[in-house]
């Protein structure tokens, strides 16, 4: 039974709409996913089932304005999801994209990082609803800035403890390097409290800080900074995410990543995803680019990746990267509330709640992202999606109540240089659309 009930008001054409894709600094407008899969109407070649999506991608590669763009989609528990569109690694690579390519994941890191923290209230060590501090005692006495744009130093008490469910859900009160303003900024930035990395090499314009030598010193740094909202009362995009990262070690007694890699990637077959690219695996990087008038600009290239170095803070929010393959497996263990196939990995428990909305009912979401809508352990559920979106124009969802898992594939800075969002939106439309016509004229004998 899905975890949410299916709402016979909602168009068939629209299951996605309203829905789980975000990328980091913009809220977009979701697409649509339907069943076509399972229902006789895959074509032997994909880009005939989805032929507006196909030519989508063929439009901007060939066009020059993106490297690559790739797109998987997979039914329920089937083993391999289906591709649609290509490229290369980078511009005037011979080598072409594919499920194994290697991509920057950013803030897609999130939903990783949410489950992880699902997986050890399931195993008793955390609960949704516990203190931050029994975990993190740095963080007993927050005190909250009174204008998140004001000084640093007027400030008042925090009226309550930040939890476990607010950092998942980003209404701890904490703030952002890509968010934050004023004094409120600089202390992040002074304190090298960076998530994602984007290049070796300074960007102007970009503040460019010196991380904290650690994730541990990176946590206790953060808890020297005001908060920039009381807790439990507004939703703002946080550096909360990487913080569960810190909470994820004390807790488990492992490294951030090592309990990853022990409890979800190997579980699930994940072999292609990490903080830092092995050597031997650089030569399927994609090319991270910075859109600047139309033209593309290096800003990461995969054979000096600031990825093939090991992070001095091993970002949960962010610094993950991944192929599609990798994180198919992923988004198909989700679907399966816990199971890849036979193999449990998560309790169907903890992934029902996880992909809940988990928002405290004191939070007031006017004006944020997640107005009308809602988030769980550390992406955006509604009408029974659940994913989140990358920096680099990444972006995956779960779609339960088409048992679908879809994710697009693509490396540009910023991500809202083009409408890239909208236009898929309207492609999956017009494909979804035209199967349904398909169905609707066998149904009738036409």
């Amino acid at each position: 039974m899905p975890p949410f009930t299916n709402d016979p008001a909602l168009s068939r054409r629209s299951l996605f709409r309203g829905g789980a894709f975000m990328a980091v600094g913009a809220a977009m407008t979701s697409a649509p996913m339907a069943a076509p899969f399972g229902r006789g109407l895959m074509a032997h070649n994909v880009d005939e089932a989805w032929p507006n999506v196909a030519a989508l991608a063929r439009r901007y590669v060939t066009e020059g304005k993106l490297a690559n763009l790739f797109l998987t989609f997979g039914n329920g528990q089937e083993d391999h999801a289906h591709t649609v569109g290509g490229g290369t690694l980078g511009v005037g690579s011979a080598v072409e994209v594919d499920e194994n390519s290697l991509y920057r994941i950013y803030s897609m890191s999130k939903p990783i990082t949410g489950m992880a923290i699902m997986m050890l209230i399931e195993d008793g060590v955390l609960e949704m609803d516990m203190p931050l501090h029994d975990v993190l005692p740095a963080f007993r006495d927050m005190q909250v800035i009174v204008d998140p744009e004001g000084p640093i130093s007027d400030t008042v008490p925090a009226a309550t403890p930040i939890t476990i469910r607010q950092l998942l859900t980003h209404t701890a009160g904490l703030g952002y390097s890509i968010t934050s303003k004023g004094e409120l900024l600089d202390a992040y930035v002074e304190n090298g409290i960076v998530g994602g990395r984007v290049s070796r090499f300074p960007i102007p314009g970009v503040p460019n800080p010196t991380p904290a030598p650690g994730l541990e010193v990176w946590a206790d740094r953060l808890a020297t900074i005001p908060l920039e909202y009381q807790p439990a009362t507004k939703w703002s995009y946080s550096a909360s995410i990487d913080l569960l990262g810190r909470v994820v070690e004390v807790a488990s007694g492992m490294e951030f990543e090592a309990f990853l890699k022990a409890r979800m990637f190997d579980p699930l077959g994940m072999t292609s995803t990490w903080m830092t690219v092995p050597e031997s695996e650089k030569t399927r990087l994609t090319d991270n680019y910075g859109i600047l008038g139309g033209n593309l600009l290096p800003l990461d290239p995969a054979s000096n990746s600031i990825y093939l170095d090991a992070p001095k803070v091993p970002s949960g929010g962010g610094g993950l990267v991944s192929s599609p393959k990798d994180y198919d497996r992923f988004l198909r263990m989700l679907l399966g509330y816990g199971k890849l196939g036979n193999e449990r990995v998560m309790s169907e428990e903890a992934v029902r709640t996880g992909i809940s909305d988990l928002i405290p009912e004191t939070v007031d979401l006017t004006g944020s992202w997640m107005e009308g809508q809602g988030h769980g352990a550390g992406g955006r559920s509604i009408n029974g999606t659940f994913g989140w979106g990358g920096a680099a124009g990444t972006l995956a969802a779960v779609d339960y109540n088409a048992g679908l898992r879809a994710a697009l594939w693509t490396q540009y800075m910023p991500s809202d240089t083009y409408p890239i969002r909208d236009e898929y939106l309207a492609a999956l439309q017009a494909d979804m659309g035209s199967q349904y016509d398909a169905i609707d004229s066998r149904a009738n004998g036409i």
